[in-house]
């Protein structure tokens, strides 16, 4: 059976939720519900929430919008729905609001040692171009920014189109 996903923007009442699945996911150097509360606010900023059928939510992503790029401020599925393409949802809305806001380029950094992030992010047609020596905060592990080449690209729009397509055997976007 095909899972239903609902992709929403982020509103205040689920701020308890993405800042338990923020500490799930991110241990102890994690946002504060407080910085969620400033990304509702910021005018630059773009944040949904991914729900299941339950309702429950699931997963969520940030995006700041400046001039012709994007960039991925955060991103995080609670444990119980990895592996389940709901991240991959998300991206799909983020890489919709681009197309929508003529947005050509999208960044963003991951950890050198988060091999499955890095895998789903070439996956969407990020390339590495560098790293950020000591970014994280936890454990001074280095960041490997990551770029898409521009999404309006024919190619980047063919693979765009194709990863839609595969994703949409898996689930039921809404």
């Amino acid at each position: 059976m095909t899972m239903e996903v609902y992709v929403n923007p982020l509103q205040k009442s689920d701020i308890d939720k993405v800042a338990e699945i923020e500490a799930l996911s991110y241990g102890n150097h994690h946002w504060s519900k407080e910085s969620f509360y400033s990304e509702i606010n910021n005018k630059l900023a773009k944040y949904y929430t991914a729900r299941v059928s339950t309702g429950e939510i699931a997963g969520y992503i940030g995006t700041w919008h400046i001039v012709d790029e994007a960039h991925i401020t955060t991103v995080a599925v609670h444990p119980d729905y990895r592996r389940k393409h709901i991240a991959e949802c998300l991206i799909v809305k983020s890489l919709e609001d681009c197309y929508n806001e003529y947005i050509k380029y999208i960044t963003l950094e991951v950890r050198v040692s988060n091999l499955p992030a890095i895998k789903f992010y070439e996956k969407y047609g990020f390339k590495s171009l560098g790293t950020r020596k000591g970014y994280y905060q936890d454990n001074n592990e280095d960041a490997l920014i990551m770029w898409t080449e521009n999404i309006f690209s024919d190619e980047y729009k063919e693979l765009f189109r194709k990863n839609i397509e595969e994703l949409e055997k898996k689930v039921v976007l809404s």
